[in-house]
């Protein structure tokens, strides 16, 4: 190959089909670790809404920040932001029964067993509390306690308000030189000998030429599907929710540090505190229940003055059979969707977009680098759909056809080699590169009711006193760290309280 030709396949020109939080989260990542070396065009339209109800997020969002410098206290102001230790789900064991899902550690782990072992053969000497209570982030978000220590003493999220978020990205992605082209792209053009996409159009006639293209146009891939026709797998017989209604309310009491997930009916319902609203919604099977009673579900289990008229969206649960393809990177909806139980589609465009970037093409795209990244992607997308199918799954709710469908459904081979090794011996094994590690298995499982029938023996090794002794300075450990916090809303409001909390606070002082 001629030096001309390396030239000419040199990766120079990014080109981002559609904004929200996966275009300008691309745009802000690239722009900033890749600087001068590319130019990095995003295109967008006012005249198409994003979906942007997605406002709860998990720990790792704060390792993208920190790669990129975003300061955490401007970002949280900007986005009217809370904290996030964590998800309590109500009503999913059984109906009136509750457990939280957090963040962090639960007690201490040996080298042959995990802490769960220990616990549970406290358990059966009667010395042992409920399995959260080991948990520092638990154990505050039980008390609305949350602050940002030295040592790293919590681990956390965020609640944010996504369409502000969008914005606080796009000001920071172009001030390290993005550019935002306003317009809609009616056609996409591909070259007839490749098959890669060349340039797309604009309503207008604006033609804009790329080298790399990433597809965050939502739901209907219009890069990746409807240009290039990659398909798409269906989950639904896994994930049987495929609609959601979503509605903000005023807030009527203190922002939580966590997210609230109900069972109910046919699905089940968030509600996400920010510092001056709620974020509320709905996500439901259409097969169980109509999108009239989904509204009105929704709407008689909120609190609060509605702020906006209710919107139900469609979606399919599922995954794009490549998520590079050719000289296409989708992210985002683009690439496929697991529903929002636990809160992993900001964490998926993360995935993505560091992926790329360790991944970028400089001197020419090569189908290696296309074949691993889609290979770690699937992977990961498949190992976050199992942990959401474990929910619903394993569950003692029979109270609905909804929830009987779930116990009784089929679920995938991998997911029931999970459930069987942690009844059977406790265990968890966490799969490389996973996000859900095995503190997050063993508290969903515990937490949906399914008790290991036996612990390992190594635990055996300690007498009754020891045990006793290593449970009890766990325990002491957490309410030390627990008491020295201050109250959740009193941190925000010390730490990172929005202009528009501020002036509600004012209004309200006056």
């Amino acid at each position: 190959m001629n030096k001309k030709q390396q030239k000419s396949n040199k990766i120079e020109r990014v080109v981002i089909v559609g904004g929200g939080t996966a275009g300008w989260m691309c745009a802000a990542t690239l722009a900033k670790t890749l600087g001068t070396a590319v130019s990095i065009e995003l295109i967008e339209s006012d005249l198409i809404p994003t979906v942007g109800v997605g406002e709860a997020t998990i720990p790792t969002l704060i390792n993208l920040h920190q790669l990129i410098g975003i300061d955490e206290q401007e970002f949280i102001k900007s986005v009217n932001g809370t904290f996030k230790l964590g998800i309590s789900f109500e009503s999913w064991r059984d109906v009136g029964q509750d457990y939280i899902h957090s963040f962090g550690l639960t007690g201490k782990d040996c080298w042959a067993a995990g802490f769960q072992h220990f616990w549970m053969r406290a358990q059966a000497e009667g010395m042992a509390k409920d399995y959260g209570q080991y948990c520092p982030e638990l154990v505050a978000a039980q008390r609305n306690k949350f602050a940002i220590t030295p040592n790293h003493g919590l681990n956390y999220a965020y609640h944010i308000d996504a369409g502000l978020y969008a914005k606080f990205l796009r000001d920071f992605a172009e001030k390290y030189g993005a550019k935002r082209t306003e317009g809609k792209v009616i056609n996409v053009n591909l070259d007839q000998l490749s098959g890669n996409i060349e340039s797309v159009e604009l309503l207008g006639g604006q033609l804009v030429e790329g080298d790399l293209f990433l597809d965050c146009s939502g739901f209907q891939g219009l890069l990746i599907e409807k240009a290039l026709h990659t398909g798409y797998d269906d989950w639904s017989h896994f994930l049987p929710c495929d609609s959601a209604v979503a509605v903000q309310t005023e807030s009527t009491r203190e922002a939580v540090p966590y997210t609230r997930s109900i069972a109910r009916e046919s699905g089940w319902q968030w509600q996400i505190p920010l510092q001056t609203r709620v974020g509320n919604g709905l996500v439901f099977c259409s097969r169980y229940m109509s999108d009239d009673e989904a509204v009105e579900t929704l709407l008689s289990n909120v609190d609060g003055t509605t702020l906006n008229d209710p919107r139900v969206i469609k979606f399919k649960t599922g995954t794009r059979r490549k998520h590079w393809n050719k000289n296409c990177v989708a992210v985002g909806l683009s690439s496929g969707f697991i529903e929002p139980l636990e809160s992993t589609s900001i964490h998926l465009i993360q995935r993505a977009i560091t992926r790329l970037v360790q991944m970028f093409p400089h001197h020419g795209i090569q189908q290696a680098d296309i074949d691993e990244f889609n290979h770690q992607m699937s992977a990961e997308i498949e190992n976050t759909r199992d942990f959401i199918v474990l929910h619903y799954h394993v569950t003692n709710r029979r109270d609905t056809e909804f929830w009987r469908h779930c116990a009784s459904m089929e679920i995938p081979d991998s997911l029931r080699h999970r459930i069987e090794l942690f009844r059977e011996t406790g265990r968890v094994f966490k799969v490389p590169t996973e996000l859900f590690g095995e503190n997050s298995w063993v508290q969903v499982m515990l937490g949906q009711g399914m008790m290991p029938k036996d612990y390992h023996p190594i635990v055996n090794m300690m007498d009754k006193n020891e045990l006793s002794a290593f449970m009890s300075t766990i325990e002491r450990d957490v309410e030390k760290l627990i008491h020295q916090l201050p109250n959740h809303v009193d941190f925000v409001r010390h730490y990172c309280q929005s202009d528009e909390a501020m002036t509600q606070e004012h209004a309200l002082a006056s």
